[in-house]
């Protein structure tokens, strides 16, 4: 490998990120590029990390996002600081003042090494006659999907034109990632990949209808939901695998989680000035993308993780109904059975019209987008309302899996995930040891086959205020996760009922330090409350109306310190195994006790 720095220098394509802005003439359409800077964004609940990253041009940097489908080029190493790329998939924005540049496709160039920041780069300034020139360009592997009209200048009168073509007529393509609610005059081309039946309810607020539709591009993917006269106007023209050209006015929300498994921020919902056209070109977008789970690797999944499975539908059981107990109205269900190649199969539920509909024949091979991990009886998994169901994709996965099938899969037995079970019950008689986190690190608690148990005293540094608590089923004794299916109406899995309202448990990451050292913990509702000192409903009503008090309780918990039992246990997770602690229950300090402690402790050390 060669680390001539004078090599790569040569290798770059100097002032390339000013060429792909204003759409020089003969530009490179694949630039060379260094990265000086891999910087990773937290995920919002439910999303997958993002990563922004800085290239250079040896005369200007920019910061730009990777694409979500691209995160494992800096996971795997692949992509690292000083390493030269070359990007193939691209899409650049000018939005007044600011450059928008998401990159979709990329080819790190090992031969040339790593180095220090190559040439002398400045930032990419916006030139004062660029701010109003909205134009994007998109460069994808397979070359343009957004070509730029030619914009006059202001001092010249705006000339004439035939009405154009439906490529040309949607110039300013907007890449799906780069949206955001300060995002104006966008249009983006979209594949639909899933599309709702329409919902309606009613409630003391009033009734109406919805449905939506998930939307692709080679930058990501956004939901888009329509609202009575929207949804009226819009659903017949939505056609799952079809691309369509939206158009601004839409308004941009904060993406609902609960409603959606799309990787995502943010959401839209169709206004009655959005424009929806179907294109007349219908390639230059990719198809739907999955990101399969095996079968085998669900028992190292944590429940109510959202995932992509592809099987062989082994057995497929009869619709049953059940009740919801808010509308009194019946609802479908179907229980199948998948297996695949692992040796392992495993329980899927699809409800509602897919079930009473479902007519794929057994021994299909079908692809599951968005379906809910459950740890019901073991692990089982369920068709979220967003996902979609494809029967005999035409992918490599797809064959494979037909090939192994009809070869030796027919007559196989698999084994299942019956035993995988989830938080463990209650400590007895157990002896909880006193150790210091040091000690806990040291002694590489919970590395063995059992778990291990032991006490210690920690103060509270930080609680993540990102998804503290879940809405649970009101079952005496369930306590398990609750779906909203429709507004005002909340489904448990395990009991077949339907609740107007969850109640809000606790489910909290908080670190903990001692003078020794520090350490993440996961604690549940019981412990909660008590170092919150509110209901996890209570910090929910709380939340709602204002964010600045519901911050202001968790600083208040900071910096407290208590007595805490813990479990260690060895968890794996996309093949990678950690220790996870769980506080199995907290208590106040008792200074009598403390000081009496310490008062044996000086002893140990005392002198005649």
């Amino acid at each position: 490998m060669s680390s001539n720095p004078a090599a790569a220098l040569a290798r770059i394509d100097a002032g390339s990120l000013q060429d792909i802005f204003e759409e020089k003439p003969g530009r490179i359409q694949q630039p060379v590029m260094q990265c000086v800077q891999i910087k990773p964004i937290a995920a919002s609940a439910g999303g997958q990390e993002r990563h922004r990253v800085i290239f250079n041009d040896t005369r200007n940097y920019i910061q730009t996002m990777l694409a979500v489908h691209q995160n494992h080029l800096v996971e795997e190493k692949i992509l690292r600081r000083g390493v030269l790329v070359q990007l193939l998939g691209y899409t650049a924005n000018k939005v007044k003042s600011k450059r928008i540049l998401i990159v979709t496709e990329i080819k790190v160039l090992e031969e040339f090494g790593e180095h220090e920041k190559l040439g002398d780069p400045k930032p990419l300034e916006v030139k004062p006659e660029d701010e109003e020139k909205p134009f994007p360009t998109a460069i994808s592997s397979n070359g343009f999907y957004g070509a730029k009209q030619e914009t006059p200048k202001p001092s010249r009168p705006m000339p004439s034109h035939p009405k154009p073509s439906s490529s040309s007529a949607h110039a300013n393509i907007y890449p799906i990632e780069a949206i955001s609610p300060y995002s104006n005059k966008w249009t983006i081309k979209a594949r639909c990949t899933s599309k709702s039946d329409i919902k309606t309810w009613h409630n003391r607020n009033g009734e109406g209808k919805l449905f939506s539709v998930n939307l692709l591009d080679e930058s990501g993917e956004i939901r888009a939901t329509g609202f009575n006269d929207q949804c009226d106007m819009l659903f017949d023209l939505f056609q799952e695998g079809n691309v369509y050209y939206i158009s601004s006015p839409c308004r941009v929300t904060f993406a609902k989680k609960q409603f959606s498994n799309l990787p995502n921020d943010y959401e839209l919902h169709f206004e009655k000035d959005t424009t929806v056209e179907k294109a007349e070109e219908q390639d230059g977008v990719p198809q739907i993308r999955y990101n399969f789970t095996s079968i085998s690797d669900l028992q190292s999944v944590e429940k109510d993780t959202t995932i992509d499975v592809i099987g062989v539908l082994k057995d497929i059981g009869e619709t049953s109904q059940i009740t919801s107990k808010t509308t009194s109205k019946p609802y479908d269900k179907r229980e199948l059975t998948l297996v695949d190649n692992t040796g392992y199969s495993v329980r899927l539920t699809v409800w509602g019209k897919v079930a009473a509909n479902f007519d794929v024949p057994p021994e299909s091979v079908v692809a599951f987008k968005g379906v809910k991990v459950s740890d019901f009886g073991g692990r089982s998994l369920s068709l979220l309302s967003s996902g979609s169901v494809t029967p005999n994709p035409d992918m490599e996965e797809a064959h494979r899996l037909k090939g192994w099938y009809d070869s030796q899969g027919r007559s196989g037995n698999f084994a299942t995930h019956a035993n995988v079970q989830g938080a463990s019950a209650g400590t007895g008689g157990r002896s909880d040891p006193f150790k210091t986190i040091s000690q806990v690190k040291e002694e590489q608690l919970g590395m063995s086959d059992n778990p291990d148990f032991f006490s210690v005293k920690a103060s509270i540094q930080y609680i993540k205020q990102e998804n503290f608590c879940y809405p649970s089923c009101l079952s005496e004794g369930c306590n398990k996760k609750v779906v909203e299916i429709d507004p005002g109406q909340w489904r448990c899995e395990r009991c077949d009922k339907t609740w107007e309202r969850p109640e809000y448990r606790y489910i909290m990451s908080v670190n903990v330090s001692d003078h020794t050292g520090q350490l993440w913990v996961s604690c549940f509702d019981e412990t909660g409350r008590m170092i919150m000192g509110k209901t996890a409903d209570e910090l929910m009503e709380i939340k709602e109306v204002d964010e600045k008090a519901l911050g202001d309780i968790f600083s208040e918990a900071n910096c407290r310190t208590w007595n805490w039992k813990c479990k260690a246990k060895l968890d794996s997770f996309q093949e990678q195994q950690r220790v996870r602690y769980q506080i199995n229950s907290a208590s106040p300090l008792n200074y009598v006790t403390e000081s009496q402690k310490l008062i044996d402790l000086i002893k140990q050390y005392g002198t005649d």
